[in-house]
């Protein structure tokens, strides 16, 4: 887990509801790799394999996301959102074993849905 990030101060800011509104919103401002990370996150969170310890640290950093008070503001074009991706990244990497094939394939459909095929092609193998 990265030290540097308090998780639990921000589980208090998360709903699925107001994750996915955010999410929604911003798509296409926050990019494909913020966007992707963020629903690796939330198909984590949701799958029944993942243990409490794992889901505590992706409702922090998802609550961080939706936060609207955030270190660099997310309406700051291009740099907005480097902050959210550092916490994003930052729990996928304390989480990394739960984000498993099914999750990531979970996450890819949705960004199809909300960027099209070309956008997830440019993902990779990620």
């Amino acid at each position: 887990m990265d030290e540097n990030v308090d998780y639990k101060k921000y589980e208090e800011y998360y709903s699925d509801e107001s994750f996915l509104t955010k999410l929604k919103n911003f798509a296409k401002k926050a990019g494909v790799k913020v966007v992707y990370t963020a629903l690796k996150l939330f198909y984590a969170l949701k799958s029944d394999k993942t243990p409490t310890w794992a889901k505590s640290i992706i409702v922090g950093a998802l609550g961080y996301f939706i936060l609207p008070i955030d270190l660099v503001p997310d309406l700051v074009p291009v740099a907005g959102f480097t902050d959210d991706l550092g916490v994003l990244l930052a729990a996928v990497g304390s989480v990394a074993l739960h984000i498993t094939p099914e999750v990531k394939a979970q996450a890819k459909e949705k960004m199809q849905d909300w960027f099209g095929k070309t956008e997830i092609d440019k993902l990779g193998n990620e």
